[in-house]
């Protein structure tokens, strides 16, 4: 399934000027796409000219071939601007990552996304989710189908909050296979990949959220969906026979979500110190970031920062060096930079009081947006549960 062509992709600067130059341009029309809910093209397109929308691109397809680490560093500058355009960005990172690590996907489509991946944005997402069952990574199977045929595929079912919407270049739909000699009892379960303009694809305009309202995060409907033989990749049961779905647990790829929100807690941070430095009361007469009780909320807002990335980055360079006890402990880290972020912006937040829920104060839309890094699996009860029973059977 390897492609055998090499693309001329971009080397990005990820310097940190770079970078924050980026983060202005995204920034300057987030507040713009948060109103319209809108497919965020323009912060796409700046991704796109920076080169970082195919930085994880393994080296043998002409990528390249981004790690871990340097993809936080990029999905926490592009969630400082907006976090909508960089869950897009995180989902398709995560794509090619994946594909630099194990190739899966047929030659000719991955050769296609690459192809299009030069010539403008080209996201990818995951699509998994749906109605009835909810998020995967909470135990079942999908109902959504891919029915083998003498050619090849037939794909059918209804996802939930597919990231990204129309302006999706491929979709990687979780589903079950439907095979003459296959077992009812165990049909064997994988991902389809599926160019985003093949007929038999709807949309269903289902997004109205609180938060990251311009990723477009709608649900999708495919209809007799004609697939060739090799876009089904089969994820394995364990050992015992159980499928159990690879999401429940994180690994170092599932890094890029908190990093974006991190991000977000950044921006908040900005957005905090600016209105302080430009708030001048007239019973106080000076900025109230002169003010004592000002400066100790910008600290805690500053302490809760720097804790979740310090866990983001301290928990990669432990997994860089082999170290084999911080893997058990990946889905743990996650909620606890998770709430180091919710913390650091609602405690900005509470320290304005009205102002700071108005809609022309971007604090307000960083508020709603943090919340969002509570939906990515493993969710909060689960990993806590999970890291309990591994404490308590030793």
């Amino acid at each position: 399934m390897t492609s055998t062509a090499v693309h001329a992709l971009p080397v990005p600067d990820l310097s940190d000027d770079a970078l924050a130059a980026v983060t202005a341009e995204v920034a300057a029309t987030a507040a713009e796409y948060d109103l319209s809910g809108a497919v965020p093209l323009r912060g796409l397109a700046a991704v796109h000219r920076a080169g970082l929308f195919t930085a994880t691109v393994g080296q043998r397809y002409g990528g390249p071939g981004a790690g871990p680490r340097e993809t936080t560093r990029i999905l926490t500058a592009l969630g400082e601007g907006d976090p909508s355009v960089a869950l897009i960005v995180a989902n398709t990172l995560m794509a090619h990552a994946s594909q630099a690590a194990n190739a899966h996907w047929p030659t000719a489509y991955y050769d296609d996304v690459l192809a299009r991946s030069v010539r403008g944005p080209a996201p990818v997402n995951a699509i998994r989710a749906e109605p009835e069952l909810g998020a995967p990574a909470r135990g079942g199977l999908p109902r959504t189908t891919v029915r083998r045929t003498p050619s090849g595929w037939i794909l059918n079912g209804h996802k939930a909050y597919a990231t990204g919407g129309t302006a999706l270049a491929y979709h990687v739909v979780w589903a079950v296979a439907d095979e003459p000699d296959g077992d009812p009892d165990a049909p064997r379960v994988g991902h389809v990949v599926v160019p985003g303009d093949l007929p038999g694809i709807t949309w269903v305009d289902t997004w109205d959220h609180l938060g990251l309202r311009a990723s477009n995060t709608h649900d999708v409907v495919y209809e007799d969906v004609v697939l060739p033989a090799d876009a089904f990749v089969e994820i394995p049961r364990g050992a015992d026979g159980v499928y159990r779905d690879p999401a429940a647990a994180a690994g170092p790829g599932s890094f890029g979500h908190p990093a974006l929100y991190l991000g977000v807690a950044k921006a908040a941070r900005r957005a905090f110190a600016d209105f302080a430095r430009s708030r001048v009361p007239a019973a106080l007469g000076r900025p109230i970031a002169t003010t004592e009780r000002i400066q100790a909320v910008a600290g805690e807002v500053d302490l809760q920062i720097a804790q979740a990335e310090t866990l983001l980055h301290g928990a990669l360079l432990r997994l860089e060096t082999g170290d084999p006890a911080v893997a058990p402990q990946l889905s743990v880290l996650k909620v606890a930079i998770a709430r180091s972020v919710v913390s650091a912006v609602q405690t900005a937040v509470a320290a304005l009081g009205n102002p700071a829920l108005s809609r022309r104060n971007s604090l307000e839309r960083h508020l709603r947006d943090v919340l969002c890094v509570r939906v990515h699996p493993p969710q909060e009860d689960t990993a806590l549960v999970a890291a309990g029973r591994r404490v308590l059977t030793g």
